[in-house]
């Protein structure tokens, strides 16, 4: 008994240690708060290593306090412990064995972005703003969003159940989904419409986004492109710079992108157009949803405060915060929310999203919604003619060609 007291003692003194050399750096009233908390913490350790009905280990207590810790910031901070460290790892390639969804955490409820198109998920019937209220029977809430997505994955044939709570139907709906290889491709469509009206849909930004959409564009301006519907709903982002590249294209060099504020230094950060040939003159409309969140919005945002593209459809998702991962020892890490994203026109983008110049319904999705959320999807058919908002957008693009034509034919002299 005194030889686990003093092994007892001496973690705490290692603890306090630690955390003696981090709280060096603050301000002398918060350190001497903290320094008072640090000692609640390492009496309450103490007494569960030697209170606790069943013997504990030192590491998982400590991991499980951390975890409790970055959970308490907010959804997107984390401590990962090994495990989770190196499953945060395994889709960097976009090729991995799952059901095909983004997830983050809202309100305390794990929360579908969106499916990704083509995959398990999205045949299923998932939807962007779906709770997900269990994973295999088992609860998710204050599930860590790691956790949930260890639970996700899976070997490509094996089942896994999830229940979520669908806001517009008002009940809990059932999926048995079959777990598959997540292949990702950045660009879903992209070919001439209606009118020499060109279209691209791209589903993330990805490592090779850049090439694979200057090919687009070159392929399209050769086939006579001279406007562009650039599709980012159902996009849930991906790579800052690949954002920032996408969006560059299509405004002067030397402008603001978007810029990224937090308490250090450190973290903040300007990323401004340094495109050699920008095609600053085509007539654009940006389509969103509610499934856009973090690299689509940053590109809607810049082009709607420079007025270079109208943005139609409905309100973005309002992922508009900055992750930094940092290693720790033991294998573990830490994801740190350590800066929000601002629009060049200063507007905050986390939690509240980006507004459409023109709103429009996605009918086709309301009228699945009413024959039955559960149902498995066929494989998607590009029929433009069919989708509202690609259609508002042609005849937005039109009416724009044609005031450019002839920009006093509304206002007679």
């Amino acid at each position: 008994m005194i030889r686990r007291l003093v092994a007892i003692s001496i973690l705490c003194l290692i603890i306090a240690a630690a955390l003696s050399v981090a709280i060096s750096g603050i301000d002398k009233r918060n350190r001497d708060e903290l320094y008072k908390q640090v000692g609640l913490f390492s009496d309450a350790l103490a007494i569960i290593q030697t209170e606790y009905v069943d013997e504990t280990r030192p590491r998982e207590l400590i991991y499980g306090a951390l975890k409790g810790m970055a959970s308490s910031l907010d959804p997107h901070s984390q401590f990962l412990d090994p495990d989770s460290y190196n499953e945060l790892k395994i889709d960097t390639e976009g090729r991995f064995g799952g059901i095909g969804i983004e997830i983050t955490t809202k309100d305390g409820i794990l929360t579908v972005i969106t499916p990704i198109e083509d995959t398990p998920a999205w045949k299923a019937g998932l939807k962007p703003g779906d709770g997900i209220v269990k994973i295999n029977d088992e609860l998710t809430r204050d599930m860590p969003l790691t956790e949930a997505v260890k639970r996700l994955r899976g070997r490509p044939g094996e089942t896994v159940g999830i229940t979520v709570l669908r806001d517009s139907e008002k009940k809990l709906l059932e999926f048995k989904i079959v777990r598959a290889i997540i292949r990702i491709k950045d660009i879903k469509e992209a070919r001439i419409l209606d009118d020499r009206i060109g279209y691209i849909r791209l589903a993330e930004f990805r490592e090779t986004t850049p090439k694979d959409f200057d090919l687009a564009l070159e392929r399209l301006k050769k086939e006579g492109m001279t406007a562009l519907i650039l599709d980012l709903r159902n996009n849930p982002g991906g790579l800052l710079d690949v954002a920032v590249n996408i969006t560059e294209k299509f405004i002067d060099d030397g402008k603001l992108i978007i810029s990224t504020r937090g308490r250090t230094p450190s973290s903040n950060a300007e990323f401004f157009s340094h495109s050699k040939k920008p095609i600053p003159d085509l007539p654009m409309v940006i389509l969103i949803n509610e499934g856009s969140a973090s690299g689509s919005e940053i590109v809607a945002a810049a082009l709607k405060d420079y007025n270079r593209a109208i943005i139609l459809g409905t309100k973005s998702f309002g992922k508009g915060s900055v992750q930094t991962l940092i290693p720790l020892s033991g294998g573990s890490a830490l994801r740190l929310t350590t800066a929000r994203y601002f629009t060049p026109s200063g507007k905050q983008i986390n939690n509240k999203g980006i507004e459409p110049d023109i709103v429009v319904e996605d009918v086709s999705a309301q009228a699945e919604e009413s024959d039955g959320g559960a149902k498995e999807k066929p494989p998607r058919k590009f029929d433009y003619k069919s989708d509202t908002q690609i259609m508002r957008a042609i005849d937005v693009l039109k009416a724009v060609r044609l005031y450019q034509k002839d920009p006093g034919r509304n206002n007679p002299s």
